[in-house]
């Protein structure tokens, strides 16, 4: 599996546009807005019921409270799947995929195990970050960036929390961990 060279590169890229993210909120629209993107997929859910249930999905408290438009942060969203496509297509890494060799080597060769272990997981991961207002980029990089306290506490703890969930599921069979 090939490694980008350039990833602290990437990390102080990230923090650049965080900053510029908010400044530019802050001083062109007169609001901060952070980098974030759990916001943006409920929006998208919302715009994908709208098609099915017409304007019955505007009178949802929830989604009147976040406003269903296209917003920077739904661009934010759309500009990583096509920048990630274009990064994988350039440095030959792309290909589709049903099963990943370590999920092949832990849980065996089924295409439904896997998509259903993927789907209870994003709703897990889903509910917790509408739960928490905000997705881990939401609360630890904007949060880390602002140096907030409750920014440090977001980080230590997906980190913590992820490294623990990734040893459960991905430790080899008769290993003890």
């Amino acid at each position: 599996m090939k490694t980008n060279k350039n990833i602290y590169l990437l990390g102080a890229a990230l923090g650049v546009l965080a900053i510029l993210s908010t400044l530019a909120t802050t001083y062109l629209l007169g609001r901060t807005n952070f980098l974030g993107t759990s916001t943006t997929f409920v929006r998208a859910a919302a715009l994908i019921e709208r098609l099915f249930l017409g304007e019955t999905v505007y009178e949802s408290t929830y989604y009147s409270q976040i406003g269903l438009r296209v917003d920077w942060q739904f661009m934010l969203v759309i500009g990583i799947t096509i920048g990630a496509l274009i990064s994988s297509l350039s440095n030959k890494t792309f290909k589709i995929e049903f099963i990943p060799p370590i999920w092949k080597e832990r849980y065996g060769n089924s295409v439904a195990k896997r998509g259903l272990f993927a789907f209870i997981g994003g709703i897990f991961a889903m509910y917790g970050a509408r739960l928490a207002g905000g997705c881990p980029s939401g609360h630890g990089i904007s949060g880390f960036m602002q140096l907030s306290v409750s920014g440090f506490m977001a980080l230590f703890i997906f980190f913590v929390f992820g490294a623990l969930i990734a040893q459960i599921m991905y430790k080899k069979r008769g290993v003890k961990a």
